[in-house]
């Protein structure tokens, strides 16, 4: 008797336990989004995309991304926020705390759009992993300083700060892994755009195919020299003003925009990287600028033959973004709220 109700209660502690973890978990994933993907040649990959910067609306960029690449190429497409814990709302002010990133650990690919992030050792060791490990990035504007090491001086990843000098790391992860870090903004924000001017001499590369006219709402950056063996896709000229048809800039100089490198760590292991400079959620309304982020991702991947003559790029369901600006970002939103219904 006594036998059988310890056995019973040792059942009854095991299945409350089980219960426990299941619903632990899944509160946690709340804290981020999931694309299982369609059919298509991406399927069986997985695109990490890490959003968390307090201007270009990055969570409204990437999930955009992140739902065309599921639902017309097939790849699982994960979105990470930059979280409140305290609320567990997407708070892109918080720049200590982006959840999921663990989940780069079964990535094929780092999507990044992040800005002045110093995260915990605990997951920012998730970052540095993955690029030790010699795996793709496709990064976006503001992730030439992606992060900025003002509160934790003497953790091991303060080398990755945009403004570190240590050596090796001058630059940071911007410069060393991307291939610059923040300069200066070359245009005058918030009142020049960037017409993409496509480099001739590489314009039969893979990730431009089917890529022609690019127009960006956000300002052409100051790019002072690009790191290792930096190749130009795609370079900006300021616009006298902020729309599609605004006038070119003559009196500016051109500045790379978009650019793809390989990049070698200390251990040998060598990553196709794509940096471009562009990539607000408003930018994105610009259909070749999606069609170019596509492909960057494909050939990231290493599926330069896959790339279709013209991606299919276009918005699923309603997508109004959020001009750029600081405070701008729509708040109380969870991530489920991002997500992009049909």
């Amino acid at each position: 008797m006594m036998k059988n109700r310890v056995k019973d209660s040792f059942l009854l502690i095991t299945i409350m336990l089980i219960l426990s973890a299941r619903l632990a978990t899944a509160q946690h994933r709340d804290l981020w989004s999931v694309y299982k993907g369609n059919e298509g040649p991406g399927k069986g990959k997985h695109i990490v995309f890490v959003s968390g910067d307090e201007e270009y609306r990055s969570e409204e960029a990437l999930t955009l991304m992140a739902k065309i690449l599921a639902e017309y190429h097939g790849f699982k497409c994960t979105v990470l926020f930059s979280i409140d814990p305290k609320t567990s709302k997407v708070d892109p002010n918080n720049q200590t705390n982006i959840p999921g990133l663990d989940q780069l650990q079964t990535a094929d690919l780092m999507v990044l759009l992040i800005r002045f992030r110093e995260l915990p050792d605990a997951q920012m060791k998730f970052i540095d992993e993955y690029t030790k490990a010699g795996k793709p990035v496709v990064a976006l504007r503001t992730s030439t300083h992606a992060f900025n090491y003002t509160r934790n001086k003497q953790s091991p990843f303060a080398k990755y700060s945009f403004d570190s000098t240590v050596k090796g790391w001058e630059g940071g992860y911007g410069r060393q892994t991307l291939g610059e870090t923040w300069i200066a903004h070359h245009g005058v924000h918030g009142k020049e755009g960037t017409r993409g001017l496509i480099n001739g001499t590489m314009e039969n590369h893979a990730i431009l195919r089917g890529v022609k006219d690019i127009w960006a709402a956000t300002d052409v950056y100051t790019i002072r020299n690009l790191t290792g063996d930096s190749k130009v896709l795609v370079y900006g000229q300021s616009t006298h003003g902020m729309t599609p048809k605004s006038p070119l800039s003559y009196e500016k100089s051109v500045m790379p925009v978009a650019w793809i490198k390989n990049y070698t760590n200390e251990k040998g292991n060598t990553a196709r990287i794509f940096n471009t400079t562009m990539g607000a959620s408003v930018d994105l309304l610009s259909k070749d600028l999606r069609r170019l982020l596509v492909n960057a991702c494909y050939w990231a991947i290493g599926m330069d033959q896959q790339i279709p003559k013209e991606s299919n790029v276009d918005i699923i369901g309603e997508y109004n973004p959020t001009m750029f600006g600081f405070g701008n970002f729509k708040k109380g939103l969870s991530p489920a709220d991002f997500e992009i219904k049909k």
